[in-house]
């Protein structure tokens, strides 16, 4: 399936703006907040309430103090786990991030889901080539496409060797932002559910690469809901499509995100699902990175 009702989410202790990250993330900004952790985790506790309110199971796994890991409440940067009973661990471009990857996190999905397999692509990090997981790629599960947007996050040899591995058909492109900086992240700019994608299509200038996302995507089945560059700014590409435990579908988005739609774009999503929103103002500020990025799905066997 394209979704799951299974979520891993990571709930912050040291949550702060990341100075690591922040040298190619433009959607990082630095608050004067003195109370961004406390705030943080405000936002996080809401947000898992909303999602388990409407009977989505979310594993939450509490980050640990040591070593100190800033984004670990983002964990679909580092992992991601398959219904063939694989998890893919993933070269990250900040070596604080690198430190997410914890046992204790593997060891709670253990207990209740089946892990069979291992793929580990973190070895491509000593020739300091990156591709940071369901954020530099953007999966359409059901049709086997591993859509990318290509930037110091996001390399091509790796991005080429995952999908020789999953058996994933790589589309590759190259996105900016309104300043013409390279996008850091796909899934900022980029959501794919089961009959519909979220893009931001303005935001791929090459003629024949836009022409490639788009008609990957008719081809796919599913129709374009497009978003401005302003609207991608207030995360409305970064959403993500689940299930609950009785088979209802939602998209779940940032309030900000949610605010920032215009109501036909609501219209035309609310067709195909109802749409869970939540205020993480203080995460998307000081991290960069918004809903979809809080939330690793899980398709692994249940034991």
């Amino acid at each position: 399936m394209q979704h799951t009702s299974h979520l891993l989410m990571i709930q912050p202790v040291h949550f702060s703006f990341n100075a690591e990250t922040a040298v190619n993330n433009s959607f990082q900004n630095k608050s004067d907040q003195s109370n961004v952790q406390e705030k943080a985790r405000q936002e996080f506790e809401q947000f898992i309430s909303i999602l388990r309110a409407h009977d989505i199971d979310v594993t939450v796994v509490e980050d640990t103090p040591d070593p100190h890991t800033p984004d670990s409440i983002f964990p679909n940067n580092w992992i991601s786990f398959h219904e063939d009973g694989s998890i893919c661990l993933y070269p990250m471009f900040a070596t604080n991030r690198r430190l997410e990857r914890k046992p204790s996190v593997l060891n709670s999905i253990q207990e209740k889901f089946l892990i069979v397999h291992t793929n580990d692509f973190t070895s491509n990090e000593k020739n300091e080539l990156f591709l940071e997981g369901t954020g530099s790629m953007v999966l359409d599960r059901e049709k086997k496409i591993a859509y990318a947007c290509l930037s110091p996050r996001t390399n091509t040899q790796v991005f080429n060797e995952f999908c020789n591995t999953m058996q994933y058909k790589g589309v590759s492109f190259v996105a900016v932002d309104a300043a013409g900086a390279p996008i850091y992240h796909t899934n900022v700019m980029m959501c794919v559910a089961d009959d519909y994608v979220v893009i931001c299509l303005d935001s791929i200038k090459d003629s024949n690469e836009h022409q490639l996302v788009k008609q990957s995507i008719i081809n796919s089945g599913k129709i374009i809901v497009e978003i401005d560059f302003n609207q991608m700014n207030h995360f409305a590409g970064n959403m993500l499509q689940v299930h609950n435990t009785r088979g209802e579908k939602f998209l779940v988005m940032s309030s900000q995100a949610f605010h920032a739609l215009t109501p036909k774009q609501i219209e035309t999503i609310t067709a195909f699902n109802k749409i869970i929103h939540s205020d993480i103002t203080t995460i998307e500020t000081n991290g960069g990175g918004s809903a979809r990025c809080m939330m690793a799905e899980i398709f692994l066997p249940l034991k």
